[in-house]
């Protein structure tokens, strides 16, 4: 299957993330440039995350013309995400704690 990012529709239908390079800006730009994520450890976590069932990917062409892999969240990877917020969401709520201890 061919998938090109200039096609809208086809970018919800099959519900794809983006291309590797576009996970990193996503989340560069999501955290308002806060976060910066270096390719290599971008690709080697999308490839681990993909081993593990959370992710598909998808070859296409990106809004380059050049052949790039898309990734899509799985219904596995959308659980998985849930569970990581919730550890997120304690973790970050313990720090908090721990920094207004008198």
């Amino acid at each position: 299957m061919n998938i090109s990012v200039a096609d809208d529709q086809a970018k919800q239908r099959f519900g794809l993330f983006e291309h590797g390079y576009g996970v990193g800006q996503r989340i560069m730009q999501m955290s308002e440039e806060a976060l910066r994520v270096e390719e290599g450890s971008l690709y080697p976590a999308l490839y681990r995350i993909e081993r593990q069932g959370w992710i598909t990917a998808e070859w296409g062409v990106s809004e380059n013309n050049l052949r790039a892999k898309f990734y899509k969240l799985t219904r596995a990877g959308r659980k998985q995400l849930q569970i990581e917020e919730e550890n997120w969401e304690r973790l970050a709520g313990a720090v908090f704690k721990v920094m207004q201890t008198n």
